[in-house]
């Protein structure tokens, strides 16, 4: 809903030629939605999704339909010897047919009765020959390797998940330093503006002095020197302006030369209440999750090392379809059959691969473990270092907001004591270049101070 909302806005706003002013909650959907990096991890976890889709399909059987067709030119004869054959006679005595045979002393035998068989030659040819058939294959045990694979499939889901909300995060703290930079720039040129009203009512007074005589011709140069160093400075703070909202709409996903403009109650509105570090905070981060995924993935990779060495049986099995070879001009096969076959592989030795590659492994799980160690002491100390600029800044804020509160004042009772001569026109204008130096400081501390808590809520985890 707010999606829409924003996109009907930005219609309208277009379609009137008007300056769209953004909140800081516009700029951040607006950053997320167009930032290429976010995109980028969006399709790495719609990867991982198909990659968790795929391992799950290792569960189930296979099926390949297999299709064949060969044509032969190669002929060949087969030839088949003639002889003679014996004729057999009925022997009472054995109770079965025996041949009609004279054995010799030497072991041979004289025939009898016998039959001439000719001599055959018959002629094989391959000609075309057909095959087909359904396979299935379904995997029973393979070590463990189908189920581990599956459960990194998803560990990597998560960890790409992770990843969008790490990056998201990244890019609204970079969002709001962008806007922070606009806000800035369009506080710096009301200071400068403030300011040039300021030397120009007393530029007024004392050239009218000067006219009268009561001045010099030095008091009105003196004057008019901070007036041209004013106006230097507000053409520089229209060109921060401008350059600022070209460095926002880059990362808003607009054009750099669209009409844009921020609105800043958020930032004056920055809460100033210190925090106290809580080391636990970091376990809201993504990075902290995504270790232990990372040191997860780590353990279910030796897994997955070991199921190598492990036994694998497996179902293979379908039915096949022959159809082909002539003999004699006649076809010699035209039939199927079906077939079934469990196949068992048990790995023996290797002279010792598998214990090197199961240490590897560990050794690997052993890498993540120190990383996710190390890199969590160095998110704790990054949460304890942007607390501490957090709890800084809301103490500059207060002492900037009472330094222009007391430079406000100087101003005022500067004014009067110039006026009734009690005072020099270089001190009145040291009293207002203080105030505008403090009301600058002012601006600064502000827009700091809500950087900070920007930083400090993703270092803690609670950006959202």
């Amino acid at each position: 809903m707010k999606r829409l909302l924003f996109m009907i806005s930005a219609v309208a706003y277009t379609a009137f030629g008007y300056a769209q002013t953004m909140t800081l909650e516009q700029c951040r959907l607006a950053a997320v939605e167009n930032n290429k990096q976010v995109e980028q991890s969006r399709v790495e976890q719609e990867k991982s999704s198909h990659t968790v889709r795929l391992y799950k399909t290792n569960f189930l059987p296979k099926f390949d339909i297999v299709a064949a067709d060969l044509y032969s030119f190669g002929k060949s004869d087969v030839k088949i010897p003639g002889g003679h054959l014996p004729i057999y006679t009925y022997n009472d005595a054995a109770g079965q047919f025996v041949p009609n045979v004279t054995m010799n002393a030497d072991g041979t035998y004289t025939l009898n009765q016998y039959a001439d068989f000719p001599a055959q030659k018959m002629k094989f040819k391959m000609d075309n020959v057909f095959l087909g058939g359904v396979m299935f294959e379904q995997p029973i045990y393979m070590g463990g390797k189908v189920s581990v694979a599956y459960n990194m499939s998803k560990i990597g889901e998560k960890i790409a998940g992770l990843n969008i909300k790490k990056t998201e995060s990244e890019v609204i703290v970079a969002t709001d330093e962008a806007y922070t930079m606009v806000v800035r720039a369009k506080e710096m040129v009301k200071v400068a503006e403030a300011y040039k009203t300021m030397l120009d009512e007393l530029y007024k007074n004392v050239e009218s002095a000067f006219r009268h005589g009561m001045r010099t011709r030095n008091d009105v140069l003196k004057v008019q020197v901070k007036q041209n160093e004013v106006e230097l400075s507000i053409q520089k703070a229209n060109n921060a302006v401008r350059l600022a909202k070209m460095n926002l709409c880059y990362y808003i996903g607009k054009p750099l030369d669209a009409d844009i403009d921020v609105d800043a109650t958020e930032l004056k509105g920055a809460d100033n209440q210190g925090v106290v570090v809580d080391p636990l905070l970091i376990i809201n981060r993504p990075e902290y999750e995504m270790l232990n995924q990372k040191m997860e993935l780590a353990h279910e990779q030796v897994k997955l090392t070991r199921s190598d060495y492990l036994p694998n049986v497996a179902l293979t099995g379908g039915y096949t379809y022959i159809n082909g070879m002539k003999l004699d001009g006649k076809r010699l096969i035209d039939n199927g059959a079906a077939s079934a076959m469990v196949t068992l592989k048990f790995p023996v030795f290797h002279f010792g691969e598998g214990s090197h590659k199961v240490r590897i492994a560990k050794a690997e799980e052993r890498l993540a473990s120190l990383e996710r160690e190390d890199l969590n002491n160095k998110m704790t100390l990054e949460l304890t270092q942007a607390a501490n600029n957090l709890n800084e800044a809301i103490a500059e804020v207060k002492m900037t907001a009472k330094s222009l509160e007391q430079a406000e004042e100087n101003v005022r009772m500067s004014r009067k004591q110039f006026d009734v001569g009690y005072e020099t026109l270089t001190e009145h204008l040291e009293a207002q270049s203080l105030w505008q130096k403090a009301y600058a400081d002012d601006v600064e501390a502000r827009c700091n101070l809500f950087l900070m808590k920007s930083r400090y809520l993703k270092a803690a985890g609670l950006l959202q």
